[in-house]
C-alpha cells in the first residue's frame, strides 16, 4: 500500500477494463485518480466505486487533452502519471480495406497518444518528472495479418515512446510501453478471438496457456507508475504469457 502515495494519476480509457483496473489499483495505492473516457455512465460508476474523478474525453481531441489536463492541474496540483490507454481495435485488411476505418483506429491509437504526451510533458517539466506509460500491445512487437490499422497504430505508439524518452529523459519524465497479448476485456469481444474457437487456438500456443486478466497488466502499469522503475526508461514491457518468446 501507498506506492504512489501523493502522487496524481491522469488515465485516459479508465471506464472499463484495463483502465478501470489501473484506476482501481493505483487509488489503492494512494494516487490522486483522474480517469478520462468517452463511455460516460461506465466512467463515472469507475470514478464513483474507486473515489477518483471522471472526466469525458476524446483523445483525438487536442481542445479537449488540453481540458483534462487543465482539470487535473486545478484538481491536484500536477500530474505525475499518464497512462495512455485509450484504444479501439477494428477489423481493417490491408487488401480491400477502409481507409476511412484505418484513419479512425490511427486517430484514436496513435494521434491520441501523441496528444496526451505533447500536452502532459509540459506539466510533468514544471513538476519536476514524471511517468508516462503507452499501452501498446504485441501487435507492436511483431507482424499480424489481422487489423493492419491496429498494427500500425501499436507500432507508432511503441516508436514514440523511445522518441518521448530521449526528449523527456533529461527533465526527470521515464516514458515506457506495456505490450499486452491475450487479455480478458470488453474489447477482446471486438476481435476475431472472440470465437471460442480462436481464443483455443491461440491458448494453444501461449506458454502459460491461459489469457491474462485485467488486474495483471494494472500491477505492470503500477511498477511503472512507481519510484521502484526509476531507472526503466524508453523500453517495452511484455505482458504476453511467454507468447512471443
Amino acid at each position: 500500500m501507498g506506492r504512489l502515495e501523493g502522487k496524481t494519476a491522469l488515465i485516459s480509457g479508465g471506464a472499463r477494463g484495463q483502465g478501470a483496473a489501473e484506476a482501481a489499483l493505483f487509488a489503492e495505492e494512494g494516487a490522486n485518480v483522474v480517469l478520462t473516457d468517452v463511455l460516460d455512465d461506465e466512467g463515472e460508476r469507475t470514478a464513483d466505486i474507486i473515489g477518483g474523478a471522471f472526466l469525458h474525453h476524446d483523445v483525438t481531441s487536442e481542445e479537449e487533452w488540453a481540458a483534462v489536463v487543465a482539470r487535473a492541474v486545478e484538481l491536484h496540483g500536477g500530474v505525475d502519471v499518464l497512462i495512455n490507454n485509450a484504444g479501439i481495435y477494428a477489423d481493417s485488411p490491408l487488401v480491400g480495406g477502409d481507409v476511412a476505418e484505418y484513419r479512425r483506429v490511427i486517430e484514436i491509437n496513435q494521434v491520441g497518444v501523441y496528444l496526451g504526451m505533447r500536452e502532459v510533458a509540459p506539466v510533468m517539466i514544471e513538476r519536476g518528472g514524471g511517468s508516462i506509460i503507452n499501452i501498446s500491445s504485441i501487435g507492436g512487437m511483431r507482424g499480424g495479418g489481422g487489423s493492419f490499422a491496429y498494427t500500425a497504430s501499436k507500432w507508432a505508439v511503441r516508436g514514440m515512446t523511445k522518441s518521448a524518452a530521449v526528449r523527456l529523459g533529461r527533465h526527470g519524465i521515464r516514458v515506457n510501453s506495456i505490450h499486452p497479448g491475450l487479455i480478458n476485456t470488453p474489447m477482446l469481444a471486438d476481435t476475431r478471438m472472440a470465437d471460442p474457437a480462436n481464443i483455443e487456438q491461440l491458448l494453444g500456443q501461449i506458454p502459460l496457456r491461459r489469457m491474462a486478466e485485467p488486474s495483471e497488466v494494472a500491477r505492470l502499469a503500477l511498477f511503472l507508475a512507481s519510484d521502484e522503475s526509476s531507472y526503466s526508461t524508453g523500453s517495452e514491457f511484455l505482458i504476453d504469457g511467454g507468447l512471443l518468446a
